[in-house]
């Protein structure tokens, strides 16, 4: 189960891949989650994914 906060779904994907994932993609097939929900739910917070970094910014 995510977070439904966008704030606290934030800490916890990127905790989850700086320290489990090499990108957003594993994670979330992982996870059996939405990519593309997360990131709609992080754009909403005006957060985006960097591949390069491995982490929304």
């Amino acid at each position: 189960m995510i977070p439904k906060d966008p704030v606290m779904l934030l800490s916890f994907v990127n905790l989850k891949l700086r320290d489990f994932y090499s990108d957003l993609e594993t994670l979330c097939d992982d996870l059996d989650i939405s990519q593309e929900e997360i990131t709609e739910k992080l754009a909403g917070i005006d957060y985006h994914y960097d591949r390069e970094k491995n982490q929304f910014i």
